[in-house]
């Protein structure tokens, strides 16, 4: 198996399209055509994740958080990053990094948070818009089926939790060919009228060159008419954040005992209770400060997030419970999120989990 096959598979669970701009998900370091010995899955690459994956004889790391994300000019070991960088080219490790594109689907890491919450009835908390085409073609009657067909095939017409949609429109098409054509019916230089049906089909945009290179060669003219158009309708899988629901409503104080304790974690900062029961609950994986306005439109009880400054605890205004639990400690099952990911797809590969905590952030008490 080849560096290529793993990247392929996890793009297709998180395409690179739906990171944020700032992002550097993708293959960081490495040559994608290296066969795979050993895979290592962290939350972060730092240089004592590298020594782990050199003890363990792995050559691929697969972490969240990208190592490096601007450009670097220089390599010269002045910071870790360039270290880290420097330390796996030496040892031949490829570094890849699956970061915002797998916080923005559904089943990613915020959906594992909810998860670990046993939230039921979840969705995106803020879905992505500009991220569907629509697909117009016109195709003569007798060959429809087989036009459409491999549209679906290709990954057109999937919407939510339904695949093979499309909509088909009975018409006519004129055409006339020209010197040098080779038409498929008609004759050159006669105008020709053929029943025809306008398939329409919604697709993902990254699937759009293997949509269309499908349509095409099913299709019999030699010239196939269609246009795409860009739609804006939000994705339903696609997006920042997850809502989901208690089981049972919990009263506030034993709610945040059970966040405390469903999470591992030390310490949360919340803002003050309101005296009445939790039920609905948003969360975000990381800074998710910028989701607050979603999490209350959604009727969220309480918003659990990492990196809260002291003024945003404000804007909370008795409308819900914001709870920082910490950026590491919200992301720190993504590594065995991205572990059953691998391993579902490739069950014979060995894939382990770094022994190296990487928090950098420590509690006195």
């Amino acid at each position: 198996m080849k560096i290529k096959e793993v990247i392929q598979y996890l793009e297709e669970v998180a395409p690179l399209t739906y990171q944020e701009s700032y992002d550097n998900s993708g293959l960081i370091v490495g040559d994608a055509q290296e066969e795979v010995q050993k895979i290592l899955v962290s939350l972060d690459c730092t240089e004592a994740v590298v020594d782990d994956a050199i003890a363990k004889g792995c050559n691929l790391i697969v972490s969240h958080h990208p190592i490096v994300f601007s450009g670097l000019k220089k390599f010269t070991g002045k910071n870790y990053v360039e270290r880290v960088v420097i330390k796996a080219i030496k040892h031949n490790i490829a570094l890849y990094a699956i970061h915002t594109n797998l916080d923005n689907v559904l089943g990613g890491v915020s959906s594992k948070m909810a998860e670990r919450l046993d939230l039921v009835d979840q969705a995106i908390l803020r879905p992505k818009a500009g991220l569907l085409k629509k697909l117009v073609v016109y195709v003569p009657r007798a060959n429809v089926e087989d036009v459409r067909a491999a549209l679906f095939e290709a990954g057109a017409g999937a919407i939510g939790d339904y695949d093979e949609c499309s909509y088909n429109t009975a018409g006519y098409g004129t055409f006339r060919p020209l010197e040098g054509a080779d038409p498929a019916i008609g004759k050159v230089g006669e105008q020709e009228r053929v029943e025809e049906t306008k398939i329409e089909v919604i697709y993902p945009a990254q699937l759009e060159r293997k949509i269309l290179v499908s349509m095409l060669a099913s299709h019999p003219y030699e010239e196939v008419a269609y246009h795409i158009v860009a739609i804006e309708n939000p994705h339903t899988y696609v997006g920042s954040g997850v809502i989901g629901n208690l089981i049972q409503p919990m009263e506030e104080g034993e709610f945040l005992r059970y966040l405390k304790n469903r999470m591992n974690l030390q310490v949360i900062r919340h803002t003050e209770t309101l005296g009445k029961p939790i039920s609905r609950v948003a969360v975000c994986g990381g800074a998710g400060g910028f989701l607050l306005g979603d999490a209350k439109r959604s009727g969220a009880d309480i918003f659990i997030t990492a990196d809260y400054k002291y003024h945003e605890f404000f804007d909370a205004e008795g409308q819900l419970i914001i709870a920082d639990i910490g950026h590491f400690e919200s992301e720190q099952f993504t590594q065995e999120l991205l572990l059953d990911i691998i391993q579902k797809k490739f069950a014979h590969a060995a894939v382990l989990l770094t022994e190296v905590e990487t928090n950098p952030i420590h509690y006195f008490s």
